[in-house]
């Protein structure tokens, strides 16, 4: 696997309040405190309207900001930092926030994050480091979500850890490599130079390999991402819309084209009989097809698609045939549930070439019928 340091384009997001010195913490410790060191190509930070104007007065002031001046000292080649790359968290109505209290606050900064890292994510030539050490903690607790929803195997997650006497201090931003003095809280004078910045990287658990592509596109808010992730982690159940003939599990809708509708409802029944379909030498599947168009005519809406579907198996069934209606009718599960969640529902297959047998392994059960 490609190690994130060694990705064209690499980023670095993080959350800030009114103490921007998270970025230029997490980004010292990233050029100098790693093996292999990750030097962001770029850096975006999310955060509120205060925010925004303390960071861009303290870290990237075109005299004295002190990103460019870590920059400097450090050596660092050139990482992009435009103000457009801070991005303020926004409420529904697209107004600025100043801080984020109110429920209605946290579910905008929510969704708001959620959307920054989905779309930062979608670069498959990039990798992500994020850190969750600024702003609030309802903050940091929605970004490690977003990326526990969209991370992928190159991106990480961290925390900064401070020196005690350093920590919170509004003139530390990093330890500087010669020496420079600053005052702690007390006015006693510290040497910047001394301080100890130590990054905590921290596991997530990655779930994107079950999240379907519509989530996956970031246009999803927070709250129905959640509610997604716990119904495809119930025990699988699986209702039968015979009037929109489609399928749901829990509240998501899988809507196959009815030919696939209906061969799904034919194997289903077959399947808990304990009577698979079998993959048959010739493509003379005469009884298949004789009993499939038999369901068929009797649950089909439109007569043109019984009138395609009678021709097709005019001949008998054939094994191509059912190998399309088995790819489509699990492309419409993972479409729906992501591929994780789709796995309980979709057509099973068992033995080899001439000798496979085609199956769906729910049980009479986990089945449920709405008229």
């Amino acid at each position: 696997m490609q190690q994130p340091n060694k990705f064209p384009k690499r980023v670095l997001l993080a959350v800030s309040g009114m103490s921007p010195q998270i970025v230029t913490e997490t980004l010292y410790s990233l050029v100098t405190k790693q093996t292999e060191p990750f030097i962001p190509t770029e850096i975006h930070l999310i955060t509120t309207q205060s925010g925004a104007q303390q960071a861009k007065l303290q870290l990237l002031d075109e005299n004295s900001g002190k990103f460019w001046q870590l920059c400097k000292d450090y050596c660092l080649p050139e990482i992009r930092f435009p103000e457009k790359n801070i991005h303020v968290i926004e409420d529904s109505n697209g107004l600025a926030l100043d801080d984020i209290k109110t429920p209605e606050q946290n579910e905008a900064a929510a969704d708001f994050i959620t959307a920054i890292v989905s779309k930062l994510t979608r670069d498959d030539d990039a990798s992500l480091h994020v850190s969750i050490a600024g702003g609030r903690k309802t903050m940091g607790y929605y970004l490690g979500y977003a990326l526990s929803l969209y991370g992928r195997a190159q991106d990480r997650l961290s925390h900064v850890l401070v020196t005690d006497r350093y920590e919170s201090l509004k003139d530390f931003f990093y330890p500087t490599p010669d020496s420079h003095v600053i005052h702690d809280k007390d006015n006693h004078a510290l040497n910047a130079k001394d301080a100890e910045v130590m990054l905590a990287e921290i596991p997530f658990v990655r779930l994107r390999g079950g999240i379907p592509p519509h989530l996956l596109e970031g246009k999803t808010t927070f709250s129905e991402s959640i509610k997604f992730v716990r119904q495809i982690e119930q025990a699988p159940q699986l209702r039968i819309d015979t009037v929109k003939r489609c399928f749901w599990v829990s509240d998501i809708k899988v809507a196959p084209q009815e030919v696939n509708f209906i061969f799904y409802r034919w194997l289903l029944e077959r399947s808990i009989k304990g009577d698979p379909v079998k993959r048959l030498p010739s493509d003379n599947n005469s009884d298949y097809a004789r009993e499939f168009l038999a369901f068929y005519a009797q649950n089909v809406n439109e007569a043109k698609d019984g009138d395609r579907t009678q021709k097709a198996l005019e001949g008998g069934m054939p094994n191509q045939w059912i190998s399309e209606r088995i790819s489509l009718i699990k492309r419409s599960f993972e479409n729906s549930l992501g591929k994780h969640a789709a796995q309980p529902f979709i057509v099973q297959s068992t033995g080899n070439n001439n000798n496979r047998q085609y199956h769906i392994a729910l049980t009479e059960e986990q089945i449920t019928f709405v008229a």
